[in-house]
């Protein structure tokens, strides 16, 4: 039985990732996250999960958590510091498996039209790409997932990676489809190990997301 660890469990994409992966896997889930005991209480009473209260700019917060864990899951990669912590808390409790949720246009990958209304929409992706790079360095068994722009819709779990180098071209996925890959992982942690993906859904080459 595995233990995962959400860091940000009150995120967009958790909301459908924790039941899935009550569902679809045996593992032993903690949820982390600022007043996690208060916002995630219908969650509380299953025996697979704990819920604890923590910030991921708390180095200690983060030791005390980590410690034990096989698989982190980290709800945004966006952040150069709390990137930084939390490879640290892995590393001081040896603990190596990690998938995060990033965005797309890190390495200026995405191709076309869309490329050019990413862009603009997004505006300057030095930062971004700062906390990406601490991922990348890291020497840890990550898997990045750049993914496209994001949208709801129940029973739609379609999506496709795309290699790092390899230009990204589908506008959209849904966050159900997210979790289902994060869940595919976990089932399978050799699953894109050490590698930065592309995600996105399959026939959206568009020139921007349908939702806008």
């Amino acid at each position: 039985m595995k233990k995962v660890i959400l860091l940000g469990a009150t995120s967009n994409i958790s909301k459908y990732l924790i039941p899935m992966l009550l569902e679809q896997t045996d593992s032993e889930i903690t949820l982390f996250a600022r007043r996690a005991k208060q916002r995630l209480t219908s969650f509380e009473s299953d025996p697979r999960i704990t819920l604890v209260d923590g910030d991921w700019n708390n180095i200690s917060d983060l030791e005390t958590s980590i410690k034990d864990q096989d698989i982190v899951y980290m709800a945004t990669g966006h952040f150069v510091d709390a990137n930084k912590n939390i490879v640290k808390a892995m590393k001081d409790n040896d603990v190596r498996r990690l998938i995060v949720a990033g965005g797309l246009g890190i390495y200026d990958e995405v191709a076309g039209k869309f490329g050019k209304w990413n862009s603009r929409m997004m505006g300057d992706y030095t930062g971004i790409k700062k906390a990406a790079a601490v991922i990348d360095n890291s020497g840890l068994d990550y898997t990045f997932l750049r993914m496209s722009w994001l949208y709801n819709r129940d029973g739609n779990y379609n999506y496709k990676t795309v290699p790092q180098g390899q230009p990204m071209k589908g506008t959209q996925v849904t966050r159900q489809a997210v979790a289902k890959l994060v869940t595919d992982i976990v089932n399978d942690p050799d699953l894109y190990k050490s590698e930065s993906i592309g995600v996105e859904e399959p026939n959206t080459e568009w020139d921007k997301p349908s939702f806008y």
